[in-house]
């Protein structure tokens, strides 16, 4: 019987296993298919996590030291798919992908969620070497320089308001004429002389070399038009793919209330509404999708657990 079962080896699983590990719990486990980290560990440069400041430091780099902490207190890497998750009366019951049943105490849910690509020519090959899905993280780098946003939702719109502080100039493609944001988010927008909406429109191609992103091909899906923006970064928010398998049952059905995206609905101590059970990082509503944030979370959904244990005792 595990104390607690961290599934997902990103930020907050790797946070949730040292704080829950320090706090004197002997039995944890952390499930992650690969080898721990997360997303960013694809980053090319690190320089908005407190403390972590060096020229050329890679989200590869920052993470290695991690694992090596967490591991260093005791917890311990279980290298293995979690098919699903089910309570029977006080205890987890969590199933691996070949049938094994592991039985835990509590649980961290801290699978994460990944950006939806567009499919646009390009995409895959320049993505991270000009093509970004997080404007806080890369915009910094394209300061003074204009830049596109591909999406019509509020958080593209919401993004290109951030961009728009540090760009010379954001061009929102949507390939609607109407967009989905709020009415208080296009007001903001609509006032910001920098910002120019691009509507009915695609990417059809992003374009570079060696160095990366040097331009996009924007198509107007109504008149075939296609317009060459030689912009060096370019910014995609067109959704998000959840993942929240694990926290589906046999009839695939969600075991605690998410909403309509399939985020986990958790209160400010990252409790969901099964007692027990807790998620972190971005696959729990209204998540800033930042490491220190996501680290944050884990911290925070490790300490629930020590107290839900002492009080089980």
């Amino acid at each position: 019987m595990l104390d607690c079962a961290i599934i997902g080896g990103g930020p907050a699983g790797l946070t949730a296993g040292l704080y829950a590990t320090r706090g004197g719990l002997k039995r944890v486990s952390l499930f992650e298919m690969g080898m721990p980290g997360g997303q960013i560990t694809q980053s090319s440069e690190i320089e908005n996590y407190p403390g972590f400041f060096e020229e050329g430091k890679t989200g590869m780099d920052m993470m290695n030291t991690w694992q090596e902490q967490c591991f260093h207190f005791g917890l311990k890497h279980e290298m293995k798919k979690v098919d699903n998750i089910t309570k029977t009366g006080e205890y987890f019951t969590i199933v691996l992908e070949n049938g094994t049943k592991v039985e835990a105490l509590t649980v961290i849910v801290c699978t994460g969620s990944v950006p939806k690509r567009a499919g646009f020519n390009g995409e895959d090959e320049f993505f991270g070497k000009g093509v970004s899905t997080c404007a806080t993280c890369d915009g910094f780098f394209y300061k003074g320089k204009p830049v596109t946003v591909l999406g019509g939702g509020d958080t593209a719109l919401e993004e290109a308001l951030y961009l728009s502080n540090i760009c010379s100039d954001v061009y929102v493609v949507h390939r609607r004429e109407t967009f989905r944001a709020a009415p208080p988010t296009m007001e903001r927008v609509l006032k910001k002389e920098n910002i120019h909406l691009v509507t009915d429109s695609v990417i059809e191609e992003a374009y570079g070399g060696m160095m990366g992103l040097d331009g996009v091909k924007i198509k107007n899906t109504k008149t075939n038009e296609i317009t060459d923006m030689p912009n060096t970064g370019l910014f995609v928010f067109v959704g998000l793919n959840v993942r929240n398998e694990v926290l589906k049952d046999e009839k695939d059905e969600f075991i605690c209330k998410t909403n309509a995206s399939g985020q986990v609905i958790v209160d400010l101590s990252m409790r969901t509404s099964v007692a027990g059970l807790y998620a972190a990082g971005d696959l729990r509503i209204e998540a800033p999708k930042q490491v220190v944030s996501a680290a944050g979370d884990g911290s925070i959904a490790a300490l629930q657990v020590l107290s839900y244990i002492q009080e089980m005792d």
